[in-house]
């Protein structure tokens, strides 16, 4: 990837500034593309204030007193076209988001899939703070859709930071509804007139976790509808490295701005919580080959009342009143219990200095010296 594209937001049509970039040069993409919104005439609050609502000349496709099939027609093509040119960019384990709402999103899905993207994911970024339905004849829209997906279904070394996502979830696997607030507030950015920089700026709640669910420190993440810069003041912040592509020259100028005045973090502290599926087997009988581990040794379940002897060959075996069992450590924990299955490093425990710690504390000191 040329270094003058790199951390930089271009300014121009974003499929010809993706048609520039080296073929597989980027590790992800987030599209918050135009929605089409098809919006027909003003809309109104009760005390007939109006709503600052999106009515963009870059929401616009076709002629507005022309069918409401050519206007889908045209967005068809505008979004298969910088699709292609967004999948032509990524490296073959990247992944994309994209974000849309009932307008558009359903369209943009079948695009995906046409071109032979692999979706992982439908998130539901539910809003804590949405706008009402002021008209009262429809439910209040109060979400809105990303749709993750991967480059190709073939390959299956995608970043998916699984563990992060658990601990920023309290340790509990994170699900796909996002209860997230909309941008408000202080991160709200406004023009010299008091009014909105940007009528869909995206909060950086949700692209903090987009970015640090599937990406790591370095990667480069492309925006090809950079807006007023969320992505990137995102990305940087979490060491990421970005391209911003903003047709209008004075969004992509708040964009630098904004962006200029972010300071990344240090790099500990952005790195993702390492899988535990990425980390090397270790066997139970290293443990007693590297001498943590005594044949004869007694082992004990959290509660100190069921009890193992190890062997030399790394098998337990143990007796009560289910009967004599002789296995791996998972086959003999399963067994003492009368369980269909048992995880044994985290079920045996060993005495270590006068605490009783599970064996993988054992297996972690193992992993620590490779």
């Amino acid at each position: 990837m040329p270094v003058e594209k790199i951390d930089r937001v271009l300014v121009g049509d974003c499929i010809d500034l993706m048609l520039s970039l080296p073929e597989a040069s980027v590790d992800m993409v987030f599209a918050d593309p135009p929605y089409n919104l098809q919006l027909g005439g003003e809309l109104l609050r009760p005390d007939h204030s109006k709503v600052d609502a999106v009515d963009d000349d870059w929401d616009k496709f076709g002629d507005p007193s022309a069918s409401v099939g050519a206007s889908f027609a045209l967005y068809d093509q505008f979004t298969n076209a910088w699709l292609k040119a967004a999948r032509r960019a990524l490296k073959p384990g990247g992944t994309l988001w994209v974000i849309g709402s009932y307008h558009n999103i359903f369209r943009i899905g079948t695009a995906l899939q046409d071109q032979g993207f692999w979706l992982l994911n439908d998130i539901v970024w539910r809003k804590s703070n949405p706008m009402p339905n002021f008209r009262g004849k429809r439910f209040t829209n109060a979400h809105e859709t990303l749709i993750w997906a991967a480059r190709d279904r073939a390959n299956k070394k995608y970043t998916f930071n699984y563990d992060s996502m658990k601990e920023l979830n309290e340790g509990t696997q994170m699900r796909s509804d996002w209860l997230l607030p909309l941008c408000t507030g202080g991160e709200r950015l406004k023009g010299e007139d008091g009014k909105k920089a940007h009528p869909t700026q995206k909060p950086e709640a949700l692209l903090f976790r987009c970015i640090m669910s599937a990406s790591n420190p370095g990667d480069i993440i492309l925006d090809p509808f950079f807006g007023t810069g969320t992505t990137g003041a995102v990305a940087r912040r979490l060491g990421r490295r970005f391209i911003g592509l903003e047709r209008d020259p004075d969004y992509a100028a708040i964009a630098r701005k904004r962006i200029a005045e972010i300071t990344p973090l240090q790099a500990e502290d952005v790195t993702p919580k390492p899988s535990k599926r990425a980390e090397p087997r270790i066997p139970f009988g290293v443990l007693i080959e590297s001498g943590l581990l005594q044949p004869g040794a007694v082992l004990s379940d959290p509660s100190g009342q069921l009890h193992a002897r190890v062997r030399a060959d790394g098998s337990l075996s143990a007796s009560n009143a289910r009967g004599d069992h002789r296995g791996s450590i998972h086959q003999v924990g399963a067994a003492v219990q009368g369980a269909p299955a048992c995880n044994g490093w985290t079920f045996w425990h060993v005495d270590v200095a006068g605490a009783r710690l599970p064996i993988d504390h054992l297996r972690q000191q193992v992993r620590a010296g490779l």
